[in-house]
This record gives structure tokens, sequence and C-alpha cells, in this order.
């Protein structure tokens, strides 16, 4: 059994984002574009899930634990996605509530 070494392995990057400076214009269009590509993703696991359903509802040759999988896949990330955006809004209700 052969140990590699760890100088052997490929370097991974680490990129330190604090000391990137931006612009608030780019920052915001940063955080825009990543709510964009979450909300995206949750809405392609759905469209998988349903599409992989309706496939195994006609008949056609799909196995039933790639259709539950697809399912659960989807469910948990909609159930994320949903925690975070209570998450967020209880957090903009405690600013609100600050007094100034």
């Amino acid at each position: 059994m052969a140990i590699n070494s760890v100088s052997l392995m490929a370097p991974t990057q680490v990129t330190n984002q604090a000391t990137k400076l931006s612009t608030p214009y780019e920052a915001q269009q940063n955080f825009s574009n990543l709510l964009k590509d979450a909300i995206s993703s949750v809405n392609n696991q759905q469209m998988e899930s349903d599409v992989l359903t309706q496939k195994l509802i006609s008949g056609q040759d799909v196995e039933l634990h790639e259709v539950m999988i697809a399912a659960q896949k989807a469910s948990i990330t909609l159930n994320a996605t949903m925690e975070v955006r209570n998450k967020v809004i209880d957090a903009y209700q405690e600013i609100m509530r600050m007094s100034i």
C-alpha cells in the first residue's frame, strides 16, 4: 500500500475575499448574482424531480429509486432555501426594531 506525500497532492487555491476591495455597486451585483444562481439551482432541482416523476407516471424507463432521490433532493433544497429566507426576514425585522 503506497502512501502519497502531501507535497504530491494538487494544491488548493485559497483566495482571501476580504483583501479584494470592491465598490458597493460591485458587491450588490455579486450578491444579486449569487442569489439568482441559488434560486436557479433550487428551481432546476424541482424541475428535474417533476420530469422524473412524470416519466415514472407515464411508464417510461426510469428507476423508482432515482425518482425518490430526485424528489428528496428537491425537497431538501427547497426547505433549506425557505429556512434561509426566514432567517433573513427575522434579521431584517430585528434591524427595523432597533432604535437609532
